[in-house]
């Protein structure tokens, strides 16, 4: 019966995925029930690279620097031989024969489309030493870090294509955090291990302009698969990402979209262990120093199945996230079909939220929203046996207080749910503000079909607004509120 469900589900997503397919510069109109403004998507058109790909009929083919597929062969050097030639050029494709080829960090340069065509794989090296360390951002926080398996930095109309396969084969990585997370939870030190364990991102766009990546599938990432940061006008269009193979891969998120403008996320399909897609703008004193909002996101036709959230905003909230529109999108055995978290040190403003035409499966909270979101990761305390000695660098951002504390005090603003379909939850529902004072403010959830286990809890917001709501709930619990100002609720139970 689950099998039919989830079927009947699918083929529902993708006559409207077929129905609703649009090009840059198309925006859909949505229903988002009565809330009494006028909402404005416009925005919406201008989000994608701005360049699909390098017309120049320059091609480089890896082979003739020196490459070899060869699994035992390492090809970096050949590899990034092509990519330079090809850039000076004035850009082009780099191209592979099919095979494998074993290679540490590349990086790609202005104009050029690194080309993984069917058939090829691309192996990440195994070996730390072969991801050269730089400033970088990584969980929120700037600090020195090993470069990705492909890095995209400071640099325009460039980007991946291809339907073939970059492994990165990051379980090394995996095997290494989960015994140092032993280590460091007995010392008090959970707030800073997966900072001290520097683990091989995917890729990573940094400081960028019109990029795309197309068609590849990214899997067993040491580290988050595909960050976009400090970038704009990006596109990642028909990814696959795999991050739960051979193994529980932490933080494996799918893609980070972090302090980043005007992206699209169109038509991927993500599995892995922690956010599948994840909106961020820095975390603590260091996210406010920096302050730049991740904003103007458009995520499109896309499937999350195993993972922490098909959309997640957070928990890095500090330079603002706003104006993000989700649709047309389902979730198998995802967390949360949209996840809002943060701290009450992180700071910044999540609104502007829109999320619309999702049908979801075996998901634990069709909405979860929390201001105060895994204190021990969140908090940063020195024990008592530090004190005094010397320790990193990056040690001391964490350790860096928020002053005065209000500034750290994160805030939920206009968010929108709309039009979902959801069959064997474990729960509707988890939203929570702080306190009378910190809640959360303007959330409309309109004509959501929802069969779960529990209802779940709403507490400490204002002008929160359920309306043409369907409830199937097993334990026969209903939707406990507290501590609610101006609530409008239309609610059946069945």
């Amino acid at each position: 019966m689950r099998k039919i469900i989830i079927n009947t589900l699918a083929i529902f997503v993708t006559i409207s995925l077929h129905t609703h397919a649009q090009k840059r510069g198309e925006v859909p109109t949505f229903q988002w029930g009565t809330t009494g403004k006028q909402i404005d998507l416009s925005w919406a058109a201008e989000v994608g690279s701005r360049v699909e790909d390098n017309q120049s009929a320059n091609t480089f083919k890896v082979k003739d620097f020196g490459a070899q597929n060869d699994s035992n062969y390492l090809s970096t050097q050949a590899i990034q031989k092509a990519i330079d030639a090809c850039s000076n050029a004035g850009g082009g494709k780099v191209l592979f024969e099919p095979g494998y080829y074993q290679t540490g960090a590349l990086f790609v340069k202005k104009g050029v489309y690194l080309h993984i065509g069917a058939g090829t794989t691309l192996l990440a090296s195994t070996d730390i030493n072969q991801y050269p360390e730089f400033r970088s951002r990584i969980a929120g926080i700037e600090m020195v870090w090993p470069s990705a398996v492909i890095n995209i930095i400071d640099t325009q109309h460039a980007g991946i294509t291809g339907a073939g396969t970059i492994d990165c084969r990051g379980k090394v990585f995996w095997d290494k955090y989960w015994e140092m997370r032993k280590e460091y939870v007995q010392k008090g030190l959970r707030w800073i291990v997966d900072y001290d364990c520097k683990r091989v991102r995917g890729i990573l766009v940094s400081g960028c302009s019109d990029i795309t990546l197309k068609d590849f599938t990214l899997m067993r990432t040491g580290f988050w698969g595909i960050q976009i940061l400090y970038s704009n006008h990006c596109t990642l269009h028909k990814l696959t990402v795999n991050n739960n193979i051979g193994g529980h891969g932490p933080s494996t998120d799918g893609i980070d979209i972090d302090s980043s403008t005007y992206v699209l996320i169109d038509g991927c399909d993500i599995d892995c262990n922690d956010d599948n897609i994840c909106l961020k703008a820095g975390r603590d004193a260091d996210g406010l120093r920096v302050n730049r909002p991740t904003e103007y996101v458009v995520v499109r036709n896309c499937i999350a199945r195993k993972g922490a959230g098909l959309i997640t905003c957070g928990s890095e909230t500090s330079g603002d996230i706003r104006y993000v529109l989700g649709y047309n999108l389902q979730a198998y055995g995802t967390s949360s079909t949209l996840r809002l978290k943060s701290a009450l040190n992180r700071g910044g403003t999540v609104e502007y939220i829109y999320m619309t035409n999702v049908v979801a499966d075996g998901v634990q909270n069709v909405l979860a929203a929390d201001l105060n979101w895994n204190p021990s990761y969140s908090y940063s305390e020195l024990p008592a046996e530090y004190e005094g000695k010397e320790v990193p660098e990056h040690w001391n951002v964490m350790l860096q207080k928020v002053e005065p504390v209000e500034k750290g005090y994160p805030h939920f603003n206009h968010v929108y749910l709309a039009n979902v379909k959801a069959t064997n939850a474990k729960q509707f529902i988890s939203a929570s503000g702080w306190n009378d004072s910190l809640t959360l403010n303007d959330f409309t959830l309109y004509n959501l079909d929802v069969e779960a286990e529990k209802a779940g809890i709403v507490a400490h917001t204002k002008k929160f607004r359920l309306t043409d709501i369907k409830l199937k709930i097993s334990d026969n619990s209903q939707i406990e509120f507290n501590k609610n100002s101006q609530l409008k609720k239309n609610i059946r139970y069945e």
